[in-house]
This record gives C-alpha cells, structure tokens and sequence, in this order.
C-alpha cells in the first residue's frame, strides 16, 4: 500500500473486516469498526472544544481502550497526542500541561486548569457527535512524549514524523494482522510506539492495565501473542516465577520478544535464550527523541553477550572523552548520536537544551563504549555515575548483580557522601524473601570487584521501579541526604 495518514490506515483495515478484534484489554474488546466509529464521535467532541489541526491534546489516562480511541480522535483532526501518566502529582502534571499549552487536557475535571478545556476519565461522546468519517487529513507531529518529571523539570519530545505509514508493511518484526502484548504504560515511547505501529499493520493488541508476570503469559498464551515488549524488570519478574509455573505455559506463540528501557543483565539475557531460543530474543537501546538507536537479536548478543547491538537505519554512534575527543574501542565515555537528516531533524525539546557538541551531535546522557566490530555497551547514565575513591562506579552494574540474587526483586545504588571516599556506595533493596547483608555481600563478590561492593545496605519492602522499569534514583539519593541511613554492619 502506499503511505496514508494514520487515521486512514485504521478506517481501510475496518472496511476490510470490522468485525476483527484491534483492541482488547482484560475482558473488554473493541473491534476495528467499533474503534473507527468511536473515534470518528471523540474527534467531534474534541472539535467542539476546540482542538483543531496542530494542537496538542494531553491524555491523563491509564491503560486501556479509552486512551487508544482518543490518540486515534486527535489524529483525525490533524491533532497531536501528548501523554502523560494519569497518576502525576498535581504538581508535575500542571508544569507538563504549561509547558504543552494544549487545546485540551483528557482524563481531569473540568476547571482543573482554569479556562482550558477539560474532559474527565470515562467522558462519553454524545448523540450530537456523529460517528460517520471525518475529512482525512495528517497529523505533522506524530506524538509528544514527556521526561524529566523525576527531577522536577519536565521536558517535551515532540517528534518531527507526519502521522502517516504504509499499513501494508509491517514493523520492528511483527506480523501482518498479527498479535501484540501491551504491557507496559502507553505514557512511555516504548510501549506507544509498538502499540501503534502493530494497529496500523491491520493487528490486535492485548493491553495490560498493570503488569503482572503471571497474567502476561497467561495473556501470551490466551491470545496467541505473536510479538511483546519488555523491560528488563519485566523478563526479571516473569523468570522469578516458578519453574513450573513459566513450563506450564505454552508461549509457543511467540516470534519476537524485543527487550528495552534499560540495559538487560546479561545473566537474565541469558536465560531467556535459553529459554524461547536467541532467534525470538531482541534488545534494543533508543530514547523517545529518536536521534539513534540500536538493535540486537539473541544470537549476535552470544557473540557479543552485554551488547545492545549496532546503530540501525543509517543512524550514527560514537563514544568522547570530557575534552570530546573521541575514544578508542573498549574504552567508556559518554555517548553521541546523530540522526540520518542531521541535528534537529527528528524532534524537537519543549522546556529544555539538547546536549550537543559544536558539529551537531547529541547526547542523552548515557555512557558507554563500543568494541572493534562496532557494537554498542551501555554502563549508566552519565549523571549516575559514582565517583568512590578517584574511581568510575556504574551504579546499573552492580543492581544487575544484586538482582541475581533469587531474594532480591528490584534495587537502586547510589552514592553517599563520605568524607574518605568522596561517595561510598550505598544500595537499596526490595527483597521478596529475607536475606542477610553477609549473604549478599558473598553473592555480590562472585560478581564484581571488591571496590564496586556496597559499604551499606538499605532493605525495603516495595517495588523500586515502576512498570516502566524507570527508577527515580535522585529522589532516592535526596531522601537519604536528608536522613542519611547508618552503614550496616
């Protein structure tokens, strides 16, 4: 087929079948005709509020079928969706919205923002807003995303990419008409992104309201998912599961598990391909602004185990040293991204400066090295390095080793202030099951240096990362400034 705008791409796959499921989301279903219809009544109510060709809509909506009919809705009207997680605090949600200035918030009271137009969670289109289809028209900025809220200065992506696609050519190896598993929360790129790209090749997605490991592989198997996304805390929980329980499961289904969000410790990346086979496993490392990314399938991750695979589509990666020079393979330094189309060309910030040296390429903050045959390893965010006695401490290696631990659920390493070391290392940890400070002090040196092992611990007694896999490290380190724990013993 050849490029139309996503709205027309949905309305030709409901006139081929409307009966065929696109949505479906615990025991809720919308068909490709119910979900063309629907959106074509929300558009109305959305144009009767105002919001018009260019204009950005904000959905304040959790995970289902109402936020997927309402990014479709602004579509129709050349609108742009932005969203954001319907459990902000009012705070972070009032800066995003003044920063987005949108036509309309969807999911809050009216009045939440003065004068701005509002529609609450669970609005319902009225009988003055007809169903039939809307002119066509293309959406010049696909999505804006948000970031930054954990830092209290959030940010806007809003990427440069017209709404429009070819829905006969499916992508990132999914299937025509094929099955998607939704589970993390469509506020990220990620999930949004996929979500979309598997509606728009004529396919269903299984939408997670919440992840839980248990109920995505009942979903896999249930529905005969073809292709999912996860994240690392995600494959981490559903191999935490028991033995018997994962075998009991028939996720024969599957074609391509793609992991992202965060680089995959290479002891749980092993032991999914071990489990589905390296030809269904995939990693992948990219940011909502799209400057770059990379790709890695399971068998080239065992010639390359702790990789996340090569630049794709013509786009470039290279690793500078502080004064910018460039540095040589092996070697860690931040990483530099450039776009085919050059600086600028795939999105644009709201709210915030790119990082970038003088001849266009930026940076996310990440760090990393590559080796001789150009592939790419992540170590930490640039801005979470801890600095422990002159030496580099990535704090993402040792939560991959604390996270081998059968007890451990999720953990966040930071660094403390101390008056010998500069930072001594301080982790904090989510376990499921009791467990000793010497004990994990004994596991932990199996896998790293003895420099690298916490001088304290920290047991707590929630999830340390969201359903995103996110974890909000400066918070984390700011609580313990103000109330600094005792180094255990």
């Amino acid at each position: 087929m050849s490029p139309v705008s996503y709205g027309r791409a949905l309305a030709l796959w409901a006139e081929r079948d409307p009966d065929a499921p696109a949505i479906r989301c615990g025991e809720d279903v919308r068909s490709r005709g119910q979900l063309d219809r629907r959106a074509n009544a929300l558009a109305r109510a959305f144009a009767a509020r105002g919001v018009g060709e260019g204009d950005l809509v904000t959905l304040a909506l959790p995970n289902g079928i109402a936020f997927l009919e309402a990014c479709l809705a602004a579509w129709r009207l050349g609108a742009t969706p932005n969203p954001v997680s319907a459990l902000l605090p009012e705070r972070e949600r009032r800066a995003i919205v003044e920063l987005a200035d949108p036509a309309l918030v969807l999911g809050v009271p009216a009045g939440s923002f003065g004068e701005r137009a509002c529609l609450p969670a669970g609005f319902e289109p009225g009988p003055e807003h007809a169903a039939d289809p809307l002119p066509d028209v293309v959406s010049e900025r696909v999505r804006c995303m948000t970031s930054g809220g954990s830092t209290g200065r959030p940010k806007l992506i809003l990427e440069k990419s017209p709404a429009r696609c070819d829905p006969g050519t499916p992508e990132n190896g999914m299937l025509a008409e094929g099955t998607t598993l939704v589970a993390g929360p469509l506020y990220h790129a990620g999930p949004f992104i996929t979500c979309w790209q598997q509606l728009l090749c004529g396919g269903c997605v299984v939408v997670m309201e919440r992840f839980e490991p248990s109920q995505a592989l009942a979903l896999v198997e249930r529905h005969r998912v073809h292709w999912a996304l996860f994240v690392p805390t995600m494959l981490h929980r559903i191999w935490r599961l028991p033995a018997a329980e994962r075998a009991a499961r028939d996720v024969s289904s599957l074609v391509r598990v793609t992991c992202t969000g965060a680089p995959c410790p290479a002891w749980l990346m092993h032991a999914w391909i071990d489990w589905l086979g390296p030809e269904r496993i995939f990693e992948a490392y990219g940011g909502s602004e799209r400057i770059a990314g990379t790709l890695i399938s399971g068998t080239e991750w065992l010639a390359h185990p702790g990789s996340v695979g090569k630049p794709t589509g013509e786009r470039r990666i290279r690793i500078l040293r502080e004064d910018g020079s460039e540095c040589a393979p092996g070697e860690p330094g931040e990483l530099f991204m450039l776009p085919p189309g050059g600086r600028g060309s795939t999105y644009a910030y709201i709210g915030a400066e790119a990082r970038a040296t003088a001849d266009g390429w930026e940076s996310l903050g990440d760090m990393g090295w590559l080796d001789e045959d150009g592939y790419l390893y992540l170590t930490d965010r640039k801005t979470d390095m801890i600095v422990c006695g002159g030496a580099n401490v990535y704090p993402a290696e040792i939560e991959a080793a604390l996270e081998a631990h059968p007890a451990v659920r999720s953990s966040a390493v930071v660094g403390l202030p101390d008056p010998d070391l500069g930072q001594r290392i301080h982790a904090i940890v989510d376990a499921v099951a009791p467990v000793e400070t010497d004990a994990l002090r004994a596991h932990l040196a199996e896998h790293l240096v003895r420099t690298k092992i916490p001088k304290s611990f920290e047991f707590v007694r929630e999830p340390l990362r969201d359903d995103a896999g996110k974890l909000r490290r400066s918070a984390l380190r700011a609580a313990r400034l103000d109330a600094p724990p005792e180094p255990s013993a």
